[in-house]
């Protein structure tokens, strides 16, 4: 029911534009609270506190249903097909940013405005809102945001109780937001833009109110600004409020995961900028450099973002940038993929083994950031990333078994499981011809990306629903 009020923003645009679309928020409304109402009057009265598993479930079925309801205003509004309006809500609210709409110029203000905030709730995640909320109505979140928060450390907090942890994270996000928001208007757009833009910036989602996205501008400054804030959603809010508590970016460079996605950053600006010039992509290395900083802070933190078609670079720098992608933000962050955190400690056990091969009796403990990893830790992100390369394969299997050929297929699978955005051959700029059986898969994986595989996963295993 509360979900509901966010029609309203949009409904109260329509009625300021006047682009004919109030009436199809004002029913969306209605439809989706009185759903609302339904599904709490037989429980309301009773309060409790979550088990671990009530967590796992409600978080996937909290992303599942409020995607179907969201999916109401793209039915009743621009007509879409229901595959076609669940695969943009859930695209929308998993911060992926692929599409399925052609046109977006010439869409009412109401609906590409309705786009860009679904983006902006699901970065942070309506679930570490409803953390911050619930414990107002007598019911504890811990569940929830172990379930929800991104990144391999679930566990940590930046105050002591979970609904201050929680009500940080948004005033950050929300300061984020406007200060992006200021900064588009100051460099060139108009007041809407820059509201709609900075949604899908500091989300990292994507989703733009141009076909061409933020090449639609040719604006140096407002590229700059889109690379600082989509920067700041591919990185752990933890470490944001170190540095605002602290007033000192300091801590960012102290952050061994932060440093790192950093670096790799600047390493891969290397490879790509050189490899643009010397194959004469551009014509001088400056410009060379800039679309390859664009792009590839665009492609790490899956927001998705573009201001040239990577898919059209030459030689194998498009499927160099899709493996980028898989890395993905740090832990903690609005950005999908791996995680730096994870990729970086698969790296350290690389080396660790090597090390042990040479001396077989050293105690080496594994490290990230000064801490040193317990061995649950070490065997969570190892079987994470096993699970996660094994539904990868099954779905780019099954991608190409709906008539996709091999290279569409896996960047789809890529962009949508990492809720990048765009891929590489018949995706590379919407999943409009894609079928209907190759959207409901792409839907799975951008859910399972979003949720990071264990949460959905392990609710289908029977011994989950053992007492």
């Amino acid at each position: 029911m509360i979900f509901s009020l966010t029609v309203i923003p949009p409904l109260l645009l329509s009625l300021y534009y006047a682009d004919g679309e109030a009436i199809h928020f004002a029913l969306s409304f209605l439809l989706i609270h009185i759903t609302g109402l339904l599904l709490w009057l037989p429980a309301r009265g009773k309060i409790g506190d979550f088990r671990r598993r009530d967590g796992f479930i409600i978080v996937t079925l909290f992303w599942v249903v409020l995607s179907l309801l969201s999916a109401i205003p793209f039915m009743i509004g621009p007509h879409l097909s229901f595959i076609d309006a669940f695969f943009e809500a859930v695209s929308g609210f998993t911060t992926t940013g692929a599409t399925v709409i052609v046109g977006l110029d010439t869409l009412p203000p109401s609906v590409l405005y309705y786009r860009g905030q679904l983006q902006w709730l699901g970065g942070m995640g309506l679930i570490v809102l409803a953390v911050a909320i619930m414990p107002m109505l007598g019911i504890g979140g811990a569940q929830l945001y172990r379930a929800e928060a991104p990144g391999p450390m679930k566990e940590e907090k930046l105050k002591p109780r979970l609904a201050e942890t929680a009500r940080s994270l948004w005033v950050i996000y929300v300061g984020l937001t406007i200060a992006c928001a200021l900064g588009y208007w100051v460099a060139g757009m108009s007041m809407f833009d820059a509201i709609v833009h900075s949604y899908t910036t500091v989300s990292t989602g994507g989703f733009s109110t141009h076909d061409a996205s933020l090449g639609y501008f040719n604006s140096v400054a407002i590229e700059l600004i889109a690379i600082v804030f989509m920067l700041a959603g591919g990185i752990n809010f933890a470490v944001h409020y170190r540095a605002a508590t602290s007033l000192s970016l300091r801590s960012y460079w102290r952050d061994e995961e932060v440093r790192s996605f950093l670096l790799f950053i600047g390493g891969a600006l290397v490879v790509i900028s050189l490899m643009l010039w010397l194959l004469e992509e551009y014509g001088d290395f400056h410009e060379a450099i800039t679309n390859s900083l664009f792009e590839i802070v665009s492609v790490i933190t899956s927001t998705g973002f573009g201001t040239a078609d990577f898919s059209t670079w030459p030689g194998f720098l498009p499927l160099l940038l899709i493996f980028i992608s898989f890395i993905g933000g740090c832990g903690g962050s609005t950005a999908g993929g791996l995680k730096v955190s994870r990729v970086l400690l698969v790296i350290k056990q690389g080396g660790h083994e090597i090390d042990l091969l040479i001396h077989p009796h050293a105690v080496k403990p594994l490290r990230i950031g000064g801490h040193v990893l317990a061995p649950r830790v070490s065997q969570a992100i190892w079987g994470f990333f096993s699970v996660y390369i094994l539904v990868f394969a099954l779905f780019t299997l099954l991608m190409m078994a709906t008539g996709l050929d091999q290279v569409s297929a896996f960047s789809a699978v890529a962009t949508c499981i990492n809720n990048l955005g765009p891929g590489l051959g018949e995706v590379a700029v919407t999943f409009v011809s894609v079928s209907t059986s190759g959207k409901f898969i792409s839907v799975l994986a951008m859910l399972l990306g979003r949720l990071e595989i264990f949460t959905v996963l392990v609710i289908l295993a029977p011994a989950f629903w053992r007492d």
